[in-house]
């Protein structure tokens, strides 16, 4: 595949102009303007050689990644279908704040995932391969355009697209220090949160990082049958030990980690799963981030899932918060162009299938 900017820091940049015979102090500028939105085809690079201007031009398109698809919600929620170099496509999401002037970018690190979650749309195109570093930063600076174009500033993003984000950790963590790094992405690691169904050797391995960025576990269930039958890798990682990782990541780094749990009519959603969760969290300081599921159709095991009604999930999180669970609902995004994980990449494939 060709290579992109998006594929360098300063220093390795700085020697590939060393090895064209150009001084590599002039990476860090180059890389400053194409982070700022530049593009390679039509930037003036007043003060580079005439030489090395035209290097760039040949060797580095403009990037990787083109605009399979598009799509709007109502509630201004943005979601991009990107096409990879190879032909794959993977999905970003732009999620508009409370406040007007920003919004939060959802990342994908893989190429489909293999985590087999029940409920998920992503998993029934299965896995393909790992993203690059550099094409999980182009998804980061096509998230950043389209915040631009609405009027908005990109403030946070998360790893919670396609993929599961510790399975390609070394690639993540090259693309996120290049994100918050002041002199490139300026996105600032607070502003970062990796999230994982519960690979606890990965969890062990972002702690030992030391890098100060936000973790968040997807649950969904607060005892190992439930959650065996929603995502198959809680049979390889019971619960305990998975929360004992969280322990250990947030003992190091000193903040809360997020308990994500997706409530699904008549599957994990009772009073008694609220009861067992609490009892599981009680002496944790960690906060629950409650999803109201949006339906993907039929699943791998032949199921269709539905959200809890209202009533239901407001009975769920009042449970917890009786018991001194810090717990809230995340806003729901994009219903109306079915914004969940994988699903326009789940159409737009069956659409060409048909075609």
């Amino acid at each position: 595949m060709p290579s992109t900017l998006a594929d360098f820091d300063p220093a390795s940049l700085g020697q590939r102009f060393a090895d064209w015979g150009y001084k590599p102090s002039h990476a860090a500028r180059v890389l400053r303007a194409f982070y700022s939105g530049d593009d390679l085809a039509t930037a003036s690079w007043r003060g580079l050689p005439q030489g090395l201007v035209e290097k760039l031009r040949t060797e580095f398109p403009s990037g990787v990644t083109a605009l399979a698809a598009r799509q709007v919600a109502e509630d201004g929620t943005t979601k991009l279908l990107l096409r990879l170099g190879d032909g794959r496509t993977v999905e970003s999401v732009l999620m508009p704040d409370f406040r007007a002037d920003r919004a939060a970018g959802c990342l994908s690190s893989q190429v489909g995932c293999a985590m087999g979650c029940d409920f998920c749309a992503t998993t029934k195109t299965g896995f393909e391969r790992n993203l690059t570093a550099g094409e999980i930063v182009e998804q980061f600076l096509a998230l950043r355009r389209e915040a631009c174009a609405a009027g908005r500033r990109l403030q946070t993003v998360v790893f919670m697209g396609m993929g599961e984000p510790l399975l390609n950790l070394d690639a993540v963590l090259t693309a996120v220090r290049r994100l918050a790094d002041n002199a490139l992405g300026a996105l600032g690691w607070r502003q970062i949160t990796v999230s994982t169904v519960g690979i606890v050797p990965g969890i062990d391995a972002l702690t030992a990082t030391g890098l100060n960025l936000h973790l968040a576990v997807s649950l969904h269930a607060p005892d190992d049958a439930t959650r065996a039958r929603l995502l198959p890798m809680g049979k390889r990682f019971p619960i305990t030990d998975i929360l004992a990782a969280a322990d250990r990541f947030q003992a190091r780094r000193g903040r809360p980690v997020t308990i994500q749990y997706c409530l699904l009519a008549g599957v994990n959603d009772t009073p008694e799963h609220a009861r067992q969760l609490a009892a599981l969290l009680g002496p944790r300081r960690m906060h629950v981030n409650l999803l109201r599921y949006n339906p993907t159709g039929l699943s791998l095991r032949g199921l269709t899932y539905q959200p809890s009604s209202d009533a239901v999930a407001d009975a769920f999180v009042a449970e917890l918060c009786t018991r001194k669970v810090v717990a809230h609902f995340r806003r729901s995004r994009g219903p109306d162009i079915a914004a969940a994980c994988g699903q326009l990449r789940e159409r737009s494939a069956g659409a060409v299938a048909t075609a």
